[in-house]
């Protein structure tokens, strides 16, 4: 049975359930299996030796989940060769790659964990009650060691871009 983990998390002011361990900084980020498309699925390991900034959005068609990716998506043509942003989320590949056309995003690769969960499951993103993942930021090095990690407490509250940019930044020097 997944752990569960209460009072660390709320939408719209109610309590949610998180399934899966906090994942901290230091930590060896946990291998994950998503769609990068309907057929293809990706993991941890295809995007080895490069610098990850994942981040996480319960769906692309929400405002403030727009927001954070279109910035993710122009902070992304500024960090170099060697960094990689990912957004996940539980929307489809057909809606992801519809999202990205319309919003013109192309500099993040989006990632859907509609199938198994399985990036929900092992970065404790899972929301039990509503099957998406919560507003997280992870900041991954090329050994694959998290360097940096927030969790929002209110899921529909922006990240902290400045943050999340500054560790990639300081990863890349």
């Amino acid at each position: 049975m997944a752990q569960e983990r209460t009072g660390v998390a709320t939408f719209k002011g109610n309590p949610i359930t998180l399934i899966g361990p906090e994942v901290k900084v230091g930590d060896k980020a946990p291998d994950f299996t998503v769609n990068k498309d309907l057929m293809t699925q990706v993991s941890l390991s295809d995007y080895a030796g490069k610098v990850k900034l994942i981040s996480v959005v319960p769906s692309l068609d929400t405002g403030t989940c727009d927001a954070q990716t279109r910035r993710f998506n122009e902070e992304a043509s500024k960090l170099g060769d060697n960094v990689v942003v990912l957004t996940v989320s539980v929307d489809l590949p057909f809606a992801q790659a519809r999202w990205c056309g319309a919003a013109g995003v192309d500099r993040v690769i989006t990632l859907s964990d509609y199938k198994s969960k399985s990036f929900g499951q092992a970065y404790g993103t899972l929301i039990k009650e509503l099957q998406l993942d919560m507003r997280s930021i992870f900041v991954v090095d090329t050994n694959d060691t998290v360097q940096y990690v927030e969790y929002l407490g209110e899921m529909t509250n922006p990240p902290n871009f400045e943050a999340a940019v500054e560790a990639v930044k300081t990863l890349v020097k």
